[in-house]
């Protein structure tokens, strides 16, 4: 069924990701001066089932699959959370493709969009068409049982340096990150700056990988070796680091930076001489950072060579 997909829905789907939507609509967002940011209220407690179902048999007629569907449209919420969470996904996403996807295609194919599951960005014109549209999809998912939140969703306007109306919304989250007006630097011949409407990790992002990092609690780990401690966390610090730093990467840094500050409490926890050593603890945490700047997989990034 993946050829069934709308090209602009990019969730679970072989050679589509997240970065591949957060990038699109950073280029339609140079192009188009308006937002609407939609949020689906309560998915699965008022979905209509038996629309669900009518979506599913017309990709399959496998008696265990309609079957697998049935047993999710009887149950509570509560054994709902039991199924699949990746067959969860896939059904919320065939149900949007009709619900959403198809029916853009057929009543505003001028409206381009970026879904990523139930997360969707419409790119409108001018503030009068996002609230046209608004109207419209607002009548749409109530159709198909499904309500958009009234406070979450929104119309947004790309301000920036060429567009400087006033309007009390100019920034949006979509996929971890957040859209709005940043000033950029292009190199050349000499630097260039711009106020540009960008993404970058959001701050409710920076914010759970801050909480994560506190969980750690790298300064209570002193049966580690700074070696262990740098092999156990590396691969999550790389993923945050692969996934955000596609777009203004710089604002990864203040947040992972708090990982060095955890490491100089862990060496002072762990070396006596350093334990009433404070400036002396960071001087020695950065000779050896710069000794061996690959340890930590944000050391790199956040540092560079220094």
């Amino acid at each position: 069924m993946e050829p069934a997909f709308h090209p602009d829905s990019y969730g679970y789907r072989p050679g589509k990701s997240a970065i591949d939507a957060v990038r699109t609509a950073r280029e339609r967002c140079w192009r188009y001066d308006w937002v609407l940011d939609l949020d689906v209220q309560a998915y699965f407690d008022s979905i209509d089932w038996e629309l669900m179902l009518k979506a599913v048999r017309q990709h399959t007629d496998r008696r265990w699959v309609l079957l697998y569907v049935e047993t999710l449209a009887a149950g509570a919420g509560a054994e709902r959370m039991v199924a699949s969470f990746r067959a969860l996904q896939e059904l919320r996403n065939l149900f949007l493709h009709y619900s959403f996807d198809m029916w853009m295609a057929r009543t505003y194919p001028h409206i381009p969009f970026e879904r990523y599951a139930d997360d969707v960005i419409c790119h409108c014109k001018s503030a009068e068409e996002a609230r046209e549209l608004w109207r419209a999809l607002a009548d749409r998912f109530g159709a198909c049982k499904l309500a958009l939140h009234p406070e979450k969703t929104k119309i947004v306007y790309c301000k920036d340096a060429n567009r400087r109306s006033a309007f009390p919304v100019i920034a949006f989250d979509f996929l971890g990150f957040q859209f709005r007006a940043r000033t950029m630097w292009r190199k050349g011949e000499r630097r260039i700056f711009a106020h540009s409407f960008q993404p970058a990790a959001s701050l409710k992002a920076l914010k759970r990988i801050s909480r994560s990092v506190r969980g750690w609690a790298l300064h209570h780990r002193s049966d580690l070796s700074l070696t262990e401690l740098a092999a156990m966390h590396n691969p999550c610090i790389r993923g945050w680091i692969n996934y955000y730093s596609h777009f203004c990467p710089t604002q990864l840094r203040p947040t992972l930076q708090r990982i060095d500050a955890y490491v100089i409490r862990w060496a002072r926890r762990k070396f006596k001489r350093m334990r009433h050593q404070t400036k002396g603890a960071r001087d020695r945490f950065g000779r050896f950072r710069r000794a061996n700047r690959h340890l930590f997989a944000h050391w790199v990034l956040c540092h560079g060579n220094g």
